[in-house]
């Protein structure tokens, strides 16, 4: 009897030592994490996901506004190409803005201006044209008239071809000089290709092929073509690159007027149909 009445008496006494606030959570049965996580995930309210077609409209400018263009990216891996041909544009860039010495009157070369835009004058599309026109008009031979038909077709297929290259690429000058009048009427009014050079090389290839010359001349002939196209290049019009493109240009369509090469009949044809056409106009 002395030993139930001892442990009824620690039983009571443990229930009551249980019975503590400090040992309440000894009372609470284990619960199992998964069920608990699970639990407060169904619990949650479904106000925290925001219907779609509530936020579907900000949502998608709130990613637009934060995506940055395409040309602020950094690219983090650039290619070979890219990098060496940034790198020859910067070379051609600051190259052609040290050699615009006759760009102004109050430039290194300022004095010389006035020469070199002579220079420059020879390479003119309207120079050339209306040349042609005048030697075409006081000639009588039926070869210099072949001759000259055919230089005069390569003229304006030039004129028009760096026109038109002109305003696709739309390239700027090193310098920030607008275009003078002649070069407004000739439609050369952008950087690329160089439109004088292209003209110097087509005239001098062409002459050189049909003219028979000194060795003297030849030379002078080809020199003159080499200072036309520096000459845009001191005047700060044009780049290095744009030279180049022009020159390049000009032997093509020497090129292509060799290979569509008209006739001396054709050219009779052409020039009774025009001598036709101009006295029934008078």
């Amino acid at each position: 009897m002395r030993l139930n009445s001892s442990r009824c008496r620690l039983k009571d006494r443990g229930s009551s030592a249980l019975g503590r606030p400090e040992f309440l959570s000894l009372n609470v049965p284990p619960q199992n994490s998964r069920g608990s996580r699970r639990a407060g995930q169904n619990k949650c309210p479904q106000s925290s996901q925001t219907p779609p077609s509530e936020s579907s409209p900000d949502a998608a400018e709130r990613r637009e506004a934060g995506r940055l263009p395409d040309e602020d990216c950094m690219l983090l891996n650039p290619s070979f190409r890219g990098i060496a041909v940034s790198s020859l544009l910067a070379i051609d860039i600051c190259l052609s803005k040290r050699l615009g010495v006759c760009r102004h009157g109050s430039s290194s070369w300022g004095s010389s201006r006035s020469v070199v835009s002579l220079l420059a004058l020879t390479g003119h599309g309207l120079t050339w044209v209306c040349g042609t026109l005048l030697c075409l008009c006081q000639s009588s031979t039926p070869a210099g008239q072949e001759v000259l038909i055919n230089l005069l077709m390569g003229l304006v297929l030039d004129v028009l071809t760096v026109a038109g290259v002109q305003k696709l690429v739309r390239r700027r000058g090193p310098w920030d000089i607008s275009p003078g009048l002649l070069d407004c009427v000739a439609l050369d009014r952008y950087s690329f290709p160089a439109g004088h050079a292209s003209r110097a090389a087509l005239v001098s290839r062409f002459l050189l092929s049909h003219l028979v010359l000194a060795v003297p001349l030849r030379v002078l002939l080809v020199l003159w073509a080499a200072l036309v196209g520096l000459s845009r290049v001191l005047l700060g019009q044009h780049h290095l690159t744009d030279v180049a493109a022009g020159f390049a240009l000009g032997f093509l369509h020497f090129s292509l007027m060799e290979t569509v090469w008209l006739s001396s009949s054709a050219c009779q044809t052409l020039i009774s149909i025009g001598t036709f056409s101009w006295a029934s106009v008078r």
